[in-house]
């Protein structure tokens, strides 16, 4: 806006000049309304990107609204302006797939048109392109590095130590440019956490930041011939540390460097202390360079040496020995001290504080020749040039018995000036005696014989070395050689039961701290390293809880400063050349890596599928092809996959659309055979919503064509004369044909009358729909991708018949709820033989109808089903009679079919002479599989182990009446097409082994009912005594079919194929199986055999099998089945006293209406035969059991149901009697008490009170009369916790709630109300035992040993620790005998 200068020289604005811009700012403003309205017609495409390449980044969320017809290459330039990147750097992938799929960003498609969904959400990753973070914008400031130049001169460079690419070398690594190396904003690789190496990584990261130490890596060289790499130590840490500078990865494995150690992968798993891993693996390192220049590299850089002396204060006499060291650990709080330590600086004046020898612990002196008071201390004679601090925060608490971590703020500065802690004494000693033992200090302290290794070579002693001088002679160095710098912070955060360890360390190039935490690289500051000096937010720093958490220093590394020795990181040209061969090798293995991963990226994974064309089964496998091969070389990678070269020729198979999940073929790709896959499936995806089936056909045999569009139908021809479904024909129809036209091309197939044909459509499971309305399309009658219809075609009078009330849909809803169940009988025992022997039926009936042989002798299997004849007879009989089903045939062995036990004989009488063949057949059946078997142990015992389905014979060859009525034939299908007649086509697709599945995995989809032993009340009415319905009798299918199956052992066991109609209920089942268990249903017991292979007790007999589905497991166990109110009871005796009080006796069953009087009775037999226990019933009592709680004690006139609940698995407690029954009405109260005795620190046994009312008054007088405590000096205090309430006796005086003060006991806090309480008590005037601080240590561990076996108190578990080794020869040796 132009000014003009108006009156006393202001400057004002000219009025034109102002209405010249409102107008435009105004035309402007319109502009922008008219766009946004025009796109708010528009849709919108919302995306939501989560950037991955940044540790800070990974939880945050870009989010765009954009219009639907924004170009994919827009939406990389919006997402690089929102994200601050540079366009072009990163990567976009769909973020809701399993694996990347990544977006074109050169594509000038819309967004619409390439995957995204408007009005959703669309979610993208933002990833590294190439293995490369994304470059930042510019605008950012520019950073001076080692070599001076900065941003404005060179690449973008951020980091502290110069890389193999620094600007003006002129040698084969100057190709690299910093962008391209560094993978994180702070120039720094990570390392992979392989899931609790974090110390391994930490310690990895510091050495790696050591010039000296990485320097000395690189100039040793690995020497082919002689070592494996694999195991080579040195070898994986300098592959390791040269990945670490060149890397452009954002993290690396370690796996090479732990596979070196020796370990495994269980490795990974265990965590150990950091302090731990520097000492071992400098040990193994030394091992390593034997007899090389490296052999003394860990000593010259961090061993130190020390003094170990005692001077006798009469004479002066010194006597001392000279030990090494590698770390020095400093004491966080001395032990029974109430203050720590406020600095390394105090810790360190601690260590060489020397303590005086007198009283008991006075020192013999060699010359004085007596026990003198003496000092005996530390002094550091030499300092190493890498000084290493470990501040022990781990500690023992020997009051709580826990390893706990100390807290305690303990400060450490930047620069440690060590001259403070050299020993300079004033006096001189008159004679100092040189006793080098050589024997080890404790701790972290090495020993040494004073050998060469420690000359006056400075070479060797970069530090201070005083070891040769006297006192008088002693001439320090100048202080600033004494001056350390501090470089590494190891940072422990958890407790002491576990925790992650990161390192703080500080680049020697630039000074700048990186917190260096597994995969994370980050700058930090001097405030962060201040906050791992410890301490909390409260006075107390201690932590007495194992598990109390917290973050702080735990080793701290220092550098001596001195310029003449303090090296720098080798660059690139001064490489070493077997380092630059190794660059070069790791540079070129990462390249091969990247372009694997270029070709994943541009790999179609897809699910294949093909039945095989010999074992006809289904198999399935991954394909993995990439997106130009063409569909014929997809073709052939997929015969190969699936091993069908010498069985199908390569030209008689074919790559078809297929949809698992419904069973329909959705297309063939006629004509496209050289068409790339990835353009053939819709791009390249790890996994697809469709998948590919390798069809294969005979040389006789063409390929149908499926055309898109079309529907699959699976026909099923029903026989009504026979009673049977035969296996499907598979015909592909179009939605909008007709039911008339639909009827026509089943004919084609099939050879039936369409003017007779009734067509039954199953939309879902067992939903039966007629088609009788002709013009009506296959679409409004419900049909879809994959649709199953039952056809038949005959002239009976079943046509004018009501659909409901049919022959056919009676048919076909047997066929619908028929499940198929595998029952394990259980072995008969001989003496169960020789009680029924007198009601055998002899006859000459044992022909085998298989073989046409008469078997010479009868077997005890045989005889045995010889003798259940007649059950078999009773049993069915009277059954037949429940069901009215009154047949004229006479003869009882047709009656005895269990095959045909139903309504459905009474309407076909056709079928009464298959009948009566299918009974003969039965039996010879059972009589050849009996004879085959073996009789039983004489002990009855029951099998307990579960049978694998793959283990049973399916052999299902069966007669015309029920060949295949659950669609078990395997005969081959034939595929007819609408416009010609049958076509002979490939084998497998349409196999029953595809279509029989469906009915299983719909049951298998359901979710299984448990069993319990309670009986539904509910349904009561609807059913007799026997479980059967008192309504009308319902047409019920069951077929049996014995089997044997042979266990691991060898040995064979009867097993039973059942077919049954899950509609039945569990006692007309148990009576089904009657003729082939041997005894009556109410003599044996249904176990339900479920997945984990536990076994629960089925008793419901008024319950339906409809939570059954098909191949479910049953055991059948002999025994007394429970009845009708009855239940089964665990049975437990309490033991108040032992040191387990609840121990299992027996399994019984009560009944409702049963007094507990008549349970004991029933108790006592079986408390004699299986437990040994003869009692008498006055003299024992039964009670409520909560766990491992005693309850309340049950009367015996109490009665089940009425005065006690009782359930399903029920459990009491049994208690035996001292003396008779106390407890003789529910008003009164049984307490459980027990005496503490204070001055002998002991809890006497568990006494029984029995209260007579609630009165806080009366269990003291109780409790007086019992101990002969006085009423006023006796005080009590309710138990916490579950039965016993131990707790210690050191802890007892002061955790309890001694006293309190209520009158009744019902009430806060007490609350008890019930029998079985503990109450203890004590007498107020007994002074407890003086200890000692041993007899309290000793005394404590014993009560923590206690305290553990029972149970109690057992709030921390001591992590199970194994021992860090490193293995030296690749690995440990493993036991031969071991596994």
């Amino acid at each position: 806006m132009e000014t003009v200068p108006g009156e006393e020289t202001q400057l004002v604005p000219r009025e034109d000049m102002f209405w010249s811009c409102r107008q435009t700012i105004l035309e402007e403003m319109k502009k922008k309304f008219s766009q946004i309205e025009n796109a708010g017609e528009e849709p919108r495409v919302l995306c939501i990107i989560q950037d991955t390449t940044n540790a800070k980044t990974v939880n945050e969320r870009l989010t765009l609204n954009l219009p639907a017809s924004t170009t994919v290459s827009k939406l990389f330039e919006d997402v690089a302006l929102k994200a601050g990147y540079v366009n072009g750097s990163f990567h976009l992938a769909w973020g809701n797939m399993t694996d990347m799929v990544v977006l074109d960003q050169s594509s000038e498609m819309p967004l619409s048109d390439s995957g995204f969904e408007p009005g959703k959400k669309n979610f993208l990753q933002l990833t590294d392109k190439d293995g490369e973070q994304p470059q930042l914008a510019s605008g950012e400031s520019g950073t001076v590095d080692s070599s001076g130049l900065d941003d404005n001169t060179q690449d973008r460079f951020i980091g502290p130590l110069p890389r193999d690419g620094i600007v003006g070398c002129s040698n084969d690594y100057s190709s690299y440019s910093y962008a391209s190396i560094l993978k994180s904003e702070t120039g720094y690789v990570g390392l992979v956490n392989q899931a609790m190496t974090c110390y391994l990584n930490s310690l990895l990261q510091t050495l790696f930041m050591t010039p000296e130490f990485r320097n000395a890596l690189y100039n040793w060289e690995f020497e082919e011939g002689e070592e494996d790499p694999v195991t080579s130590i040195p070898y994986q840490l300098q592959r390791l540390f040269v990945l670490l500078q060149t890397s452009k990865k954002r993290a690396i494995e370690t796996t090479d460097v732990t596979r070196s150690f020796g370990w495994d992968s269980s490795e990974a798993w265990q965590q150990h202390d950091v302090q731990e891993l520097c000492r071992v693996m400098f040990d193994a390192l030394e091992q390593k360079w034997k007899q090389t220049e490296q052999a003394d590299l860990i000593n010259q850089l961090y061993q130190g040496k020390l003094k170990d002396y005692v001077r006798c204060l009469e004479c002066g006499y010194e006597s001392w020995r000279i030990d090494t060291y590698l770390d020095i650990p400093l004491v966080i709080r001395p032990y029974g001290a109430s203050q720590a330590f406020g600095s390394v600086e105090e810790a360190l004046q601690a260590f060489i504080q020397p303590e005086t020898l007198d009283g008991p612990n006075q020192y013999f002196c060699e010359r004085c020749k007596k026990k003198c008071d003496a000092r005996k201390g530390l002094r550091f004679l030499h300092f190493p040039y890498l000084l290493t601090l470990q501040l022990k925060r781990f500690d023992f608490d020997y009051t709580t018995m826990h390893r706990i971590k100390l807290n305690d703020r303990m400060t450490f500065p930047e620069e440690l000036d060590m001259s403070p802690f050299i020993d300079v004494e004033d006096e001189s000693p008159q004679t100092e005696s040189c006793t080098d033992s050589g024997a080890e200090n404790e701790g972290s302290c090495h020993s040494d014989q004073m050998s060469n290794d420690f000359s006056t070579d400075d070479a060797v002693d970069e530090g201070i070395c005083l070891d040769s001088a006297s006192s008088t002679e002693r001439v320090l160095k100048p202080k600033s050689l004494l001056t350390f710098e501090l470089f590494s912070v190891m940072v422990h955060s958890g407790s002491a039961a576990g925790g992650h360890y990161y390192a703080c360390i500080k680049s020697f190039s630039d000074g700048q701290w990186y917190s260096f935490n597994d995969q994370h690289v980050s700058k930090i500051t001097q405030e962060d390293i201040r906050k791992t000096y410890g301490g909390s937010s409260g006075s107390r720093g201690y932590y007495s809880s194992a598990f109390a958490s917290s973050t702080n220093a735990y080793m701290l590394i220092y550098r001596l400063k001195d310029p003449s020795r303090n090296a720098k990181f080798l660059d690139a040209e001064n490489f070493p050349e077997h380092i630059k061969r190794l660059v070069q090798k790791e540079k070129e293995a990462e390249e091969q890596e990247k372009r694997q991963r270029e070709i994943e990226r541009n790999t179609c994974k897809i699910k294949l599928l093909c039945m095989h064309p010999v074992k006809m089964v289904m198999m399935e496998n991954k394909l993995e092809v990439h997106k130009d091969k063409t569909l014929r070389e997809a073709v052939e990678m997929a015969y190969k996959l699936m091993d069908l070269e010498g069985l199908v020729p390569l030209d008689c198979c074919r790559l078809v659309k297929y949809d698992e999940f419904h069973e329909y073929l959705e297309r063939s790709y006629e004509g496209e055979e050289d068409t790339p896959m990835g353009l053939l499936l819709g791009g390249v995806k790890s996994s697809y919503m469709f998948d590919l089936l390798l069809e294969t056909r005979r040389p006789d045999q063409v390929f149908q064509t499926y055309k898109p569009g079309e529907v699959m139908v699976k026909v099923h021809v029903v026989s009504l004369k026979n009673e049977t479904i035969a296996s499907p024909v598979s015909v592909r129809a179009y939605l909008n044909q007709t039911v008339a036209e639909f009827k026509q091309l089943i004919a084609q197939a099939t050879g039936l009358s369409a003017d007779t044909m009734r067509v039954v459509l199953e939309r879902c499971y067992n939903d039966l729909r007629l088609l009788y309305v002709p013009n009506k399309t296959l679409k409004a009658e419900g049909f879809f991708r994959s649709n199953k219809v039952f056809v038949e075609s005959s002239d009976s009078a079943d046509h004018q018949v009501t659909f409901t009330d049919s022959l056919l849909w009676k048919l076909l809803d047997r066929h619908g709820n028929t499940i198929r169940l595998f029952v394990s009988l259980p072995e008969q025992s001989p003496g169960l033989l020789a009680n029924r022997t007198s009601y055998q039926k002899v006859g000459d009936e044992s022909e085998d109808s298989f073989g046409g042989t008469k078997s010479s002798t009868k077997s005890v299997e045989a005889i045995l089903e010889e003798s259940t004849e007649k059950l078999k007879n009773l049993s069915l009989q009277q059954q037949q009679e429940q069901q009215d089903l009154g047949s004229s045939n006479s003869d009882s062995q047709n009656t005895s079919d269990v095959e045909h036990a139903d309504s459905l004989s009474q309407e076909v009488s056709t079928a009464s002479s298959a009948s009566a063949v299918d009974n003969r057949e039965l039996e010879n059946r059972i009589q050849i599989v009996g004879g085959s078997g073996t009789a039983s142990d004489p002990e009855n015992q029951l099998p307990s182990e579960e049978r694998s389905d793959s283990d049973v014979n399916n052999d299902r060859s069966t007669s015309s009446m029920d060949s295949d009525i659950l669609s078990s034939s395997h005969s081959s299908d034939t595929l007819c097409n609408a416009d010609s007649g049958p076509i002979p086509l490939a084998n497998g697709l349409d196999s029953h082994s595809i279509t029989s599945s469906r009915r299983s995995k719909a049951h298998e989809a359901r979710k299984e009912t448990w069993d319990t032993a309670e009986e539904d009340s509910g349904t009561d009415s609807e059913y007799d005594d026997s479980g059967k319905s008192k309504g009308e009798a319902q047409y019920l299918y069951f077929r049996a079919e014995p089997y044997c199956q042979e266990d691991g052992s060898g040995d064979s066991h009867k097993c039973l194929l059942v077919h049954v109609d899950k509609r039945i209920t569990l006692a007309t089942f148990k009576q089904k199986l009657e003729p082939f268990v041997g005894v009556p249903s109410s003599q044996f017991k249904v176990f339900r055999v479920y997945a984990n292979n536990q076994e629960f007790e089925s008793v419901r007999l008024n319950e339906t099998l409809s939570s059954f589905s098909d191949d479910n497991k049953i055991t059948i166990r002999l025994g007394r089945a429970l009845k009708k109110g009855e239940y089964r009871v665990k049975v437990y005796q309490l033991l108040v006293n032992d040191p387990e009080p609840c121990k299992f006796l027996v399994d019984a069953v009560f009944a409702k209406g049963m007094t507990v009087r008549q349970s004991k009775e029933e108790l006592l037999p079986l408390l004699r035969e299986q437990c040994k226990l003869d009692l008498s019933i006055d003299r024992f009592r039964l009670r409520k059991k909560t766990w491992k709680n005693p309850g309340t004690v049950f009367l015996d006139y109490h009665v089940y149901e009425e005065d006690i609940n009782i359930s399903s698995n029920w459990e009491v407690f049994l208690e035996v009697l001292d003396e008779p029954e106390k407890m003789k009405s529910m008003s009164q109260l049984a307490v459980l008490t027990r005496q503490w005795r204070p001055s002998r620190m002991k809890l006497e046994l568990f006494q029984e009170v029995v209260l007579e009312s609630s009165s806080v008054d009366e269990l003291k007088e109780k409790l007086s009369e019992l101990s002969g405590i006085p009423l006023e000096n006796l005080e009590f205090a309710k138990g916490r916790g579950t039965f016993p309430c131990d707790i210690s006796v050191l802890e007892i005086n002061q955790d309890l709630d001694w006293n309190p003060k209520v009158s009744t006991l019902n009430v806060w806090p007490l609350y008890i109300s019930d029998d079985g309480a503990v109450v203890f008590y004590r007498d107020k005037t007994e002074e407890p035992m003086e200890l000692s601080e041993e007899e309290r240590n000793e005394l404590m561990k014993k009560e923590s040993s206690r305290l553990l076996k029972t149970g109690q108190r057992v709030n921390y578990s001591p992590r199970k620790e194994k021992a860090l080794k490193i293995y030296l020869d690749g690995g440990p040796t493993k036991d031969p005998g071991q596994d």
